[in-house]
C-alpha cells in the first residue's frame, strides 16, 4: 500500500522511540533480582496486567482482568467447554427449559465456598435477584437485565424466570453470571466482596491490596465433579502495572512469569530471549471508534452525518491492521463475526479515501477541519495511528489515555467525543452481548437511535433464529448507514511467558489458571 508510508511517518517515529525504550528496559532487566515468591521454584505464577479492576466483584467491573479473576475464583451454574462449545453442568448438575421464559436447575450438593459457607439454592436466588435489580447498580447490568427473578423450589432446586424469552440465557449463565455465597454477600455487599472476595472456584483469594495486587491460592477442596480441571499451580500473584515497558522489564528479568496484550512489535523482539516464550491468537474482542451524537455531546460536529462518514473514510484500517495490529481481521459491523446474529451483509462500509473525507468535511462547513478529544484505555499505538490519519484530513484529535473505568464513566456522563473502544463480550458468543451494549439504549449507548434500540431489543428476545438474524441485520445496517461508529478489527492477543509456564491461548481471551502448570 503506497499511501501508508505517508500517513505512518509519525507512528513509525514513535515505534523507533519505543525500540529505544525497549533496549533500556532490556538493559535494566539484567540488574533486577527475582522476587522471593515468584516462579516455578516457589510454585507461584507471577502475572502483570495494565488495567486495575475497580472492584473484584465480577458484577461491579467489566475489564478483562476482572473477567479472568472471576472465572478462576467463582463458578457459574453451567460451564461452556472452550474446545467443543458444549454446555456442561457446573454448580448445576442438570437443567431444563420449562417454557419460553422459565429455566429450572437441579444443583450439586456438597459444594462449599472458600469461607466454608454451603452452596445451595439460597446462593443462586440471592445473587441473581440482587445483581439483576437495577437499584443495586451492577456495572455489568447488561449481562443480567434479562432476569425477572430467581426462585427457590427446594434446597437444591431453583427456577429462573426471564422478563421475555431470551435465547442466549444459557450462554450467559455459563460465562458471566457468577454465584456468590448468600449469607456473606448479604452481609458485606459489593464493597466487602471487593476487599475479601469469596467464591467457590478452583482458586481462592488470600490477599487483595486494592489497586496494587491480588494473590490467589489453589483451592485444595475444589469439587471433583467440576468440568474445570483441578488446579495444579499453588499460587498466582497478579500485579496491576499500568506501564507496558515496566511489565516487559519484569518479565524479561523473571520478576513476572506471564503478561498479555503485548504490542506486536515488542512481542516479536521478546521472541529472541531464550528464557521466554511468545504465543498469539485472534480473539472475540472487537475494536471500534465510537462517536458521541447524544444531545449535549462535547463535539456537536459529530451530529452531522457527513462528519461521521468523513472520519470513517479518513482511517486506513487495512494499513493499521497490517503494520500495527499484526493479526486479527477487519470487521464491518459492531459485533464479533463468530457471534450468533452477527453479519456484515447489507451493512455499508467506508473505504479509505482521504480526499472524500476532506470533501465531506468541507460540505459540512469544516473545510479546515476541527479540534476534538479522543479517549482510549489500551492499544495506544493503534489510537495514535488513528489520530495521525484524522490529522491528515484536518481533524486535530487530542488524546486522553486512562483506565477503562474512568473512560467508561465519562462516556456514561456524556463527556466524551470520540472513544477508541474494545469489547470482548464477556465471553458470550451471541450478538446480544456486543451490539446492544453500545447501541441498545443502555448507559453505554451514545447515539440513542430509537429504531436501532427497538430492533436490537426484539432480536434479543425472539426465539425464532431467522427472525433474530433479520432484526439484528436491520439494526447493524442502520448503525453502519448512520456511521455512529467505525468498525475496525478483531484484536489478536500476544502473550509472553517464562519458558517454565505451560499454558494455552483461547479465542475467548480467558486465562485459565486451573489449566496452567509448570514444565
Amino acid at each position: 500500500m503506497n499511501h501508508s508510508s505517508t500517513f505512518f511517518k509519525a507512528p513509525l517515529a514513535k515505534f523507533s522511540l519505543r525500540a529505544g525504550v525497549f533496549a533500556c528496559a532490556l538493559a535494566a532487566s539484567l540488574t533486577f533480582t527475582l522476587p522471593a515468591n515468584a516462579g516455578k521454584k516457589n510454585d507461584t505464577l507471577g502475572m502483570a496486567y495494565d488495567q486495575t479492576p475497580e472492584n473484584i466483584d465480577p458484577y461491579f467491573n467489566n475489564v478483562r482482568i476482572g473477567v479472568i479473576i472471576a472465572a478462576n475464583v467463582w463458578d457459574t451454574l453451567v460451564y461452556r467447554d472452550p474446545n467443543t462449545n458444549e454446555y456442561k453442568g457446573q454448580l448445576a448438575k442438570s437443567w431444563k427449559q420449562v417454557d419460553d421464559r422459565t429455566l429450572e436447575f437441579d444443583l450439586r450438593e456438597g459444594i462449599k465456598f472458600h469461607n466454608g459457607e454451603e452452596f445451595d439454592a439460597d446462593s443462586v436466588v440471592y445473587t441473581l435477584n440482587y445483581v439483576s435489580n437495577p437499584a443495586n447498580k451492577a456495572v455489568t447490568q447488561a449481562n443480567v437485565r434479562w432476569i425477572e427473578k430467581a426462585e427457590k423450589l427446594d434446597k437444591y432446586k431453583v427456577r429462573i424466570v426471564m422478563k421475555q424469552p431470551f435465547p442466549a440465557a444459557i450462554d450467559y449463565l455459563s460465562t458471566t453470571v457468577a454465584i456468590h455465597p448468600a449469607k456473606y454477600y448479604q452481609e458485606v455487599g459489593p464493597t466487602g466482596m471487593n476487599l475479601k472476595p469469596v467464591g467457590s472456584g478452583p482458586y481462592k483469594v488470600v490477599e487483595h491490596i486494592p489497586g496494587k495486587s491480588l494473590t490467589l491460592e489453589r483451592n485444595k477442596d475444589y469439587f471433583k465433579d467440576s468440568p474445570k480441571a483441578q488446579p495444579t499451580i499453588g499460587k498466582v500473584r497478579i500485579r496491576f502495572i499500568p506501564d507496558r515497558q515496566t511489565q516487559m522489564a519484569e518479565v524479561m528479568s523473571g520478576g513476572e512469569d506471564f503478561i498479555m496484550h503485548v504490542p506486536k512489535d515488542q512481542a516479536e523482539k521478546l521472541k529472541a530471549l531464550p528464557h521466554l516464550q511468545v504465543e498469539s491468537g485472534d480473539t472475540m474482542r472487537i475494536v471500534f471508534l465510537q462517536m458521541n451524537t447524544r444531545e449535549g455531546t462535547p463535539a456537536p460536529q459529530l451530529n452531522d452525518i457527513r462528519v461521521r462518514r468523513a472520519i470513517a473514510h479518513a482511517i486506513d484500517r487495512e494499513a493499521i491492521l497490517k503494520n500495527i495490529v499484526g493479526g486479527g481481521q477487519l470487521i464491518n459491523s459492531i459485533c464479533t463475526p463468530s457471534q450468533v446474529g452477527c453479519t456484515s451483509e447489507g451493512v455499508p462500509t467506508y473505504k479509505y479515501d482521504p480526499a472524500l473525507a476532506k470533501k465531506l468535511l468541507a460540505e459540512a462547513g469544516y473545510p479546515n477541519g476541527f479540534e476534538v478529544d479522543i479517549m482510549a484505555y489500551r492499544e495506544r499505538q493503534q489510537t495514535e495511528a488513528i489520530i495521525n490519519y484524522l490529522n491528515a484530513v484536518g481533524i486535530k484529535a487530542k488524546l486522553s489515555f486512562m483506565q477503562y473505568a474512568a473512560m467508561r464513566d465519562l462516556a456514561r456522563a456524556n463527556k466524551t467525543s470520540l472513544t477508541h473502544q474494545t469489547w470482548g463480550s464477556n465471553l458470550v458468543n451471541d450478538l446480544s452481548a456486543s451490539t446492544p451494549v453500545y447501541f441498545g439504549g443502555g448507559s453505554d449507548d451514545v447515539s440513542r437511535n430509537p429504531e436501532v434500540i427497538k430492533l436490537l431489543n426484539e432480536g434479543d428476545n425472539s426465539v425464532d433464529l431467522k427472525k433474530r438474524q433479520e432484526l439484528y441485520q436491520k439494526a447493524l445496517a442502520i448503525i453502519g448507514e448512520q456511521a455512529y461508529a467505525v468498525p475496525l478489527w478483531s484484536l489478536p492477543v500476544y502473550y509472553v511467558a517464562s519458558k517454565d509456564v505451560k499454558f494455552k491461548p483461547y479465542h475467548d481471551e480467558l486465562v485459565r489458571f486451573w489449566e496452567m502448570g509448570w514444565k
